[in-house]
């Protein structure tokens, strides 16, 4: 299918995104529901987010070694076992749960999802085209769109069945298509020629120089001013998607006081939009232009952002144009933005390097709830203030970044 209707597909791009719906649908269905799940099993909002910080603590510590796991093992045994064990299982204990030492159980299994995540990354991009890349993550961010649009079925499924009843079928239904996925995904692609020279490597270094090696990976991130423009960007974007994903639909229901019925159609609004944006635009935007799609992007977020605070904010059809805008600032920035990351690694070190990138964007990124939480008791705008300051600076970021490789390329 991906052969017919995606040509441009090559190699593991083609096995990986055929394979990438599984994972999502039921992801967007259950995800909605997850802390009410827990809160109706007698899970306490305290232990819910003491819950919540273990699985951080664990995702910190298996991005730390995801690295030196996805070199060792291989991009294709690391990410199949990983996700087998951080998503397969921790989908079935969340379907048996009965109280919350089984969250407990299932934080710290799923917090070793950071594993399979870089080792999906490097499987998908080392051995695809740099032009291309632009191309794949553009793929991956419409699938997760359209993964989207079908979280509404998991509303029936707890209209139909009640809360809880509706979600262990969720995550029951969560663990055989995310299987599915995992091993159709692996046997669907090949090891990279760089995954097959690094698992050499490794098991001549031995673990001890491994880890001290890829502990370096910090300095070098540091010590490249490239590297750390365009980390920063990245950083920055993480940060606010955090916000944005925690706050905005309590700003809309507490301050801009929409009903909560209308508020569940602005991810399908988004949704729509970006596949238009998909379909008209982004084949319009030439491979140069990449820098300049991802500074309008930024700047149609500070747009989308500033319309919820200033203005008439109560006006539901000024609310749906900010809603509008933003859509098409996310299409055109994040996919350029991930490929413009995958770009600036050199395949050689991609898995150290992307390993202590997702380190640093979890420790700069996890305090963005608690920040966010406390400045919304002072004035519910200021989250979104935040958030239009993160696109702010990254349109900074982003334009120095471009001049920066232009006067290398003279």
């Amino acid at each position: 299918m991906t052969r017919t209707f995606f040509p441009r597909l090559q190699g593991n791009s083609r096995g990986c995104l055929a394979f990438e719906p599984f994972f999502l649908i039921p992801y967007s269905m259950v995800m909605t529901y997850a802390t009410l799940y827990m809160y109706e099993l007698g899970v306490s909002e305290t232990a819910i987010g003491w819950i919540t910080t273990l699985s951080l603590i664990v995702q910190v510590f298996s991005s730390f070694i995801s690295g030196y796991l996805t070199d060792r093992m291989g991009r294709k045994k690391a990410v199949l076992y990983f996700d087998l064990l951080s998503w397969s299982l921790a989908a079935i204990l969340w379907a048996v749960s009965q109280n919350v030492w089984f969250f407990v159980a299932a934080a710290l299994v799923n917090g070793f999802q950071r594993v399979p995540s870089t080792a999906f990354y490097c499987l998908v991009v080392e051995d695809t085209k740099p032009a291309d890349r632009t191309y794949v993550f553009t793929l991956l961010q419409i699938i997760s769109v359209i993964g989207g649009l079908f979280a509404p079925l998991g509303g029936l499924l707890v209209y139909a069945y009640g809360l809880v009843p509706g979600t262990r079928i969720m995550y029951a239904l969560a663990f055989l298509l995310m299987t599915f996925q995992f091993v159709g995904r692996h046997l669907t692609t090949r090891e990279t020629e760089m995954g097959y020279r690094k698992m050499k490597e490794t098991r001549e270094l031995g673990l001890s120089k491994s880890l001290i090696d890829y502990a370096g990976a910090i300095k070098e991130i540091t010590a490249s001013k490239t590297l750390l423009l365009i980390f920063s960007v990245y950083v920055l974007f993480n940060f606010q998607t955090t916000l944005k994903t925690t706050y905005l639909s309590l700003y809309m229901a507490d301050y801009l006081h929409v009903d909560s019925d209308l508020i569940s159609l602005v991810p399908a609004v988004s949704s729509v939009v970006m596949l238009l944006v998909l379909w008209l635009l982004t084949p319009r935007i030439p491979e140069q232009s990449i820098y300049k799609s991802m500074m309008v992007g930024f700047l149609l977020s500070v747009l989308s952002n500033l319309m919820l605070v200033i203005g008439p904010i109560t006006n539901l059809a000024w609310i749906a144009a900010s809603t509008i805008i933003a859509a098409v600032g996310m299409m055109i920035s994040s996919p350029y933005l991930e490929a413009a990351v995958a770009n600036a690694i050199d395949d050689e070190k991609r898995a150290k390097i992307f390993s202590m990138l997702s380190v640093l964007i979890l420790l700069i990124t996890s305090p963005a709830g608690i920040i966010g939480g406390w400045a919304y008791t002072f004035d519910p705008r200021i989250p979104v203030w935040l958030i239009i300051l993160a696109f702010g600076a990254a349109y900074l970021l982003i334009m120095r970044y471009q001049n920066r490789n232009m006067q290398n390329a003279l």
